[in-house]
């Protein structure tokens, strides 16, 4: 059993204590993959945290959608997408590493960032933000910082490896404006096929209660 950890987060002091660490754990499984009980715990610590300074309860609350403004899934969670993107990360290094001998790399990383890579959608989706920048737009923007820079700061402030704060911030379109680390490419290619096949399928939701109801 870890230590509690504790951090400042939008202006929080945030305890993690384990009972945090477990309900982050009970949402997404995956974590068990890492073999390093330290990384293990520091994902738990960051998603705890982060949930915590947000005011969201759980992870499966949060709009289920790739944006706090694109169309949200008709069935499952955004733990759902994440937990889905790290099986996909897996299945696809492995793919990789099977067919390429000199094909190399950190299967431990690779899950932590897939697992973190939307850590900052708790700042994007959070409705009192949503409510503020739609109100005035021209005060700080709309959004203001979306979930890959934010994330980065989170991780970076729950002493997450800079390799997974690197996936946060650049596996979306900030990345395409840096050179992507071997293990966020995988993570890139993971997150952005998972909504395009959301998309053919037909399994986004025609109505987004959360930006009517103001619930982001």
């Amino acid at each position: 059993m870890a230590e509690d950890f504790t951090v400042r987060l939008r202006g929080q002091t945030i305890t993690v204590t384990q009972s945090m660490r477990d309900a982050v754990l009970a949402e997404m499984p995956e974590i068990g993959w890492i073999k390093s009980e330290d990384l293990r715990t520091k994902v738990q610590n960051a998603w705890a945290a982060a949930l915590a300074a947000s005011g969201f309860e759980k992870l499966g609350v949060l709009k289920p959608s790739g944006n706090f403004d694109s169309p949200p899934l008709r069935v499952g969670t955004q733990a759902d997408h994440i937990r889905s993107v790290t099986r996909l990360c897996v299945k696809m290094a492995e793919e990789m590493d099977e067919l390429f001998p000199d094909f190399n790399y950190d299967r431990d990383l690779l899950i932590a960032g897939s697992l973190c890579h939307d850590i900052g959608k708790v700042w994007e989706f959070d409705p009192e933000n949503v409510k503020r920048w739609t109100k005035d737009p021209s005060k700080v923007g709309r959004p203001s910082i979306r979930h890959p820079g934010y994330g980065v700061h989170i991780c970076l402030t729950c002493d997450l490896p800079e390799a997974v704060a690197h996936m946060a911030g650049g596996h979306s379109g900030e990345g395409e404006l840096l050179q992507r680390s071997l293990e966020n490419t995988i993570v890139r290619w993971a997150d952005h096929s998972f909504w395009a096949i959301v998309g053919a399928g037909g399994q986004f939701s025609d109505d987004d209660p959360w930006l009517n109801d103001g619930k982001a």
